[in-house]
């Protein structure tokens, strides 16, 4: 029997360390689906070779975490082989081996409807959250993922300079959200960050404004002079994301 209970043991351990490893890669940034999908298939060694795969090798904090499950795993499946075959060998006949398989089969469907249950996920996923949160330093977001940057889109510095466009005017008069570009922080010469900048937000010759957006919008933006000429870039701007806006949406439409 003890040979048993090490085995209900190890698998035990064994979800706990997946379930831990997903929440882990969660805090990164990955969705939790991919996560779960990750976190499994570095523990079973299985090694998918899929994009997202390549979003965890890239990743150094994913990287790290993906490492400590596979060691984890290779140990926890070397470790429950060992206690199935020491469970089936020093059984004394036929009789005791079929007692104990039934004992795994129902250790086995208890822990099966114990991981696969919502409110038993919910609440050991918080506690490990608190856990990884209060002892490791796991939320390190990929941002360029999350933002979804390869699919056009860029984040990108504009130094502010004189007799452009942006200088000397509030975000609120610039209207670069109508253009598809969203100020994410404004720096100004003197080293003061602004995160999250409102409309009220002064653009001073000298300050570097991170934006995100299309590659090809910000470009514009970033050569776009003042006076006339740059307003009259700037109502184009709006007129060509207001087209695509619309195609966007075409696209993204139901089919009837």
């Amino acid at each position: 029997m003890t040979a048993l209970i090490s085995l209900m043991g190890v698998i035990t351990i064994s979800l706990i360390v997946v379930r831990v490893g997903t929440v882990a890669l969660t805090m990164t940034g990955l969705s939790r689906q991919i996560a779960r999908f990750q976190a499994q298939s570095a523990f079973s060694g299985v090694g998918f070779t899929t994009s997202e795969s390549e979003h965890v090798v890239n990743h150094p904090t994913r990287r790290q975490i993906i490492r400590v499950l596979i060691l984890l795993g290779n140990a926890g499946i070397v470790s429950a082989i060992t206690s199935l075959l020491l469970s089936f060998s020093t059984a004394e006949n036929t009789g005791e081996q079929l007692f104990r398989l039934g004992i795994i089969a129902v250790g086995l469907l208890v822990l099966w409807r114990i991981a696969h249950s919502d409110w038993v996920d919910r609440h050991i996923s918080k506690l490990i959250r608190k856990a990884l949160l209060r002892w490791t330093q796991l939320r390190v977001y990929d941002y360029e993922q999350l933002l979804k940057v390869r699919s056009g889109y860029v984040i990108a510095n504009l130094l502010v300079e004189e007799h452009e466009w942006l200088v000397n005017r509030k975000l609120s008069e610039l209207q670069l959200n109508h253009e598809g570009v969203l100020v994410l922080g404004v720096e100004r010469k003197d080293g003061t960050y602004i995160g999250g900048p409102r409309g009220a937000t002064m653009r001073y010759p000298g300050d570097t404004i991170t934006c995100y957006g299309r590659e090809e919008a910000l470009r514009q933006l970033s050569e776009r002079p003042a006076g006339s000429k740059g307003e009259k870039q700037h109502q184009l701007a709006m007129i060509e994301q207001e087209l695509i806006m619309k195609k966007e949406q075409q696209e993204n439409e139901p089919d009837e």
